[in-house]
């Protein structure tokens, strides 16, 4: 069984800061691509930002500048930054593995459950 849990969300101001952190439990080899996700209110999830195992970033142009993306192979986490907040950053974050090795076999596509990010003042 693979779990991948996500943290750190929460209410914050415009203009503020939150870090997330997803953290992956199981018989894990190794992991791959990892992302995060977000889903606003009546909207479609949308990347917000990946990383390859090697470390190599990308990110979605509405958050470019403000979030950073990072990754502890060790840990089997992946962690978002995320600065210079405003309210169309509401949303639930997902975190999600592009594949997990696992003994045996691979899992594609994994996904936490979400954190939930409010911007408000």
């Amino acid at each position: 069984q693979v779990q991948l849990v996500e943290s750190g969300g929460g209410l914050v101001q415009p203009g503020g800061s939150l870090r997330l952190s997803c953290v992956a439990s199981g018989s894990i080899l190794t992991l791959y691509g990892m992302g995060w996700h977000r889903q606003a209110p009546g909207k479609e999830r949308e990347l917000v930002a990946g990383i390859t195992r090697g470390g190599d970033t990308n990110y979605a142009d509405s958050v470019k500048g403000r979030f950073t993306i990072s990754r502890d192979n060790a840990k089997k986490a992946v962690y978002l930054q995320m600065n210079s907040l405003t309210p169309e950053d509401t949303a639930v974050y997902y975190c999600k593995a592009d594949r997990i090795q696992l003994l045996g076999r691979s899992v594609i596509d994994s996904w936490g459950k979400g954190t939930l990010v409010t911007v408000s003042s």
